[in-house]
């Protein structure tokens, strides 16, 4: 699908276009954005027409090399940065999205559909609610609203984070002792979860900060000019660096509580151990007495004797309660 959006007074329009329409969107028309989402090959050509660019394929989109990401090539710059789609979903992905900057204008291909897109479009479509003079001011909206879309992630992972941390150190039950019931397994799979997200989080924080400093490097004589650009893109890299550090402490926590969660299940799997041996220790000494007294020999004097039966029955407690109070007394239990 290709979207074509014109400055209008303060505003954007947005236009659904198919290279059948035979429209001549050029620079020169109030073109500042040519949306790709999957485009066909149609489109890319159309779009390749008119900026006289070349667009890279998907797979040159999603190379990992930094010149392979963020190059310039026939007076145009190409920016390419790993987006996350599917925020608020429980399985989000990363896809590559591409910036290609060419004069006034700007050309995005992109695979998934970020909330971030959107959602500027809806509010530049409001008078003087998104600055959209020129491609380049519409690329730093979208890197914007990317970014204010990780921070409230962002949030949302650390007050996940903070409940996963009391259920691991401050679950208790009434009786202040440690809940048997609740489920470690569970906790584990939480952990890991949010630790996936801020991996995402910090690849794309860090692919967005690389955009910036890139762009703000290759400046022309008319950018020098525009200081609230320059202005508005170290405040973006501001916030990146920001959110890249919180998500640093976050994934550290996240490490901490893994490790947590897994000596709580050994100290558990410990403690089971535990009552097993002190139960075993406790009954030896009884087994040991009925042992002796279930031999079958003549000469055995206590067989004959009118009170042996419940002398030995008493033994036998005697004999499991002495060891019991014992651990007690020491601690072990």
């Amino acid at each position: 699908m290709l979207r074509i959006h014109r400055c209008e007074g303060d505003r954007l329009v947005a236009q659904s276009l198919t290279p059948a329409d035979g429209l001549a969107a050029q620079p020169s028309d109030g073109v500042v954005w040519l949306d790709l989402f999957n485009p066909t090959p149609e489109e890319d050509a159309y779009v390749e027409r008119t900026l006289g660019i070349s667009l890279p394929s998907r797979e040159e989109m999603q190379e990992i090399e930094v010149s392979a990401r963020l190059y310039n090539e026939g007076g145009a710059e190409f920016m390419t940065i790993t987006a996350i789609a599917m925020l608020d979903s429980d399985d989000p992905v990363t896809t590559p999205i591409t910036f290609v900057l060419k004069g006034a204008s700007l050309a995005t291909v992109r695979f998934a559909e970020p909330r971030a897109f959107p959602t500027l479009v809806a509010r530049a479509q409001r008078p003087n609610a998104v600055a959209c003079a020129t491609g380049e001011q519409v690329m730093l909206s979208l890197i914007e609203a990317l970014i204010d879309r990780m921070a409230d992630t962002l949030e949302r992972v650390a007050a996940d984070i903070e409940g996963i941390s009391r259920s691991v150190f401050r679950h208790k039950s009434k009786r202040g002792r440690l809940s048997k019931s609740r489920d470690l397994e569970a906790t584990i799979e939480q952990i890991g979860n949010s630790g996936d997200l801020l991996t995402k989080l910090r690849e794309s924080l860090v692919s967005i900060n690389r955009l910036l400093s890139y762009h703000s490097a290759v400046e022309s004589d008319d950018k020098r000019a525009l200081k609230e650009v320059r202005a508005r893109i170290k405040s973006l890299q501001r916030d990146a660096v920001a959110l890249s550090d919180q998500s640093n402490f976050l994934s550290n926590k996240t490490n901490f509580l893994l490790d947590a969660t897994l000596g709580l299940i050994n100290l558990e799997q410990n403690q089971i151990i535990k009552i097993f041996s002190i139960v075993a220790v406790v009954l030896m000494p009884p087994t040991l007495v009925a042992s002796i007294y279930g031999m079958n020999f003549s000469h055995m004097p206590e067989l004959n004797w009118a009170l042996g039966y419940p002398m030995a029955l008493l033994v036998m407690v005697i004999a499991a309660v002495v060891p019991y109070l014992w651990f007690k007394r020491e601690g072990w239990l």
